[in-house]
């Protein structure tokens, strides 16, 4: 890490990137618009926005970043995605469109559209584990986790429903938290950006 400051890339292919480079510039990270492979080097952390998922796994591969990422994720480099992103780390998914792949980072089934479509879009009272205060989960055409893997720690749910998750450097919400303008868990996320840097 360069100084003080952690370097966090943003996915910026498609979708939320910007509301996530404003959240981390709140908390005081330096955010890095990610498009290209060179731009992830030297970085302490990574979001993978939510947006389209199907659209998001093309442009995974013509913007060559698939294995790039792949690698990162996989040589420990803490990320967190949030709906899309989810669905991005997700090892399994239930009905994702044919040839749809993930990068099967992250322990747990995701369910794309698990709550409807655009339509179905709706606001609910998330609670955070350790934390009294609920946050506001923005779900947008959002997925559900249908199965937490062993080892997956919840992070924050919705009654029984797990809506946020973390697995080593791997964290994951179904929502938006960047659109809520409540950067709690995106501080939870550079808790383990700085530990492991």
């Amino acid at each position: 890490m360069a100084g003080n400051t952690p370097r966090v890339g943003v996915l910026a292919l498609q979708g939320a990137f910007r509301e996530h480079v404003q959240a981390l510039e709140r908390l005081g990270t330096t955010a890095i618009e990610v498009r290209t492979p060179a731009e992830l080097a030297g970085l302490d952390g990574l979001m993978l926005p939510g947006g389209e998922s199907t659209t998001m796994d093309l442009l995974l591969d013509s913007s060559g970043l698939r294995e790039p990422i792949t690698a990162v994720v996989a040589d420990g480099l803490p990320v967190f995605g949030t709906c899309a992103g989810l669905i991005l780390l997700a090892t399994d998914l239930e009905d994702g469109t044919e040839g749809q792949r993930t990068l099967r980072a992250l322990d747990v089934t995701a369910l794309r559209n698990g709550y409807g479509r655009q339509v179905a879009s709706f606001e609910a009272a998330v609670e955070l584990t350790g934390d009294d205060t609920p946050m506001v989960g923005i779900f947008i055409r959002a997925p559900r986790i249908t199965r937490v893997g062993e080892g997956v720690e919840v992070l924050a749910s919705i009654g029984d429903e797990p809506v946020a998750v973390r697995s080593g450097s791997i964290m994951a919400a179904t929502f938006h938290p960047e659109l809520a303008h409540d950067d709690r868990l995106h501080a939870r996320f550079l808790e383990r950006v700085t530990t492991h840097s």
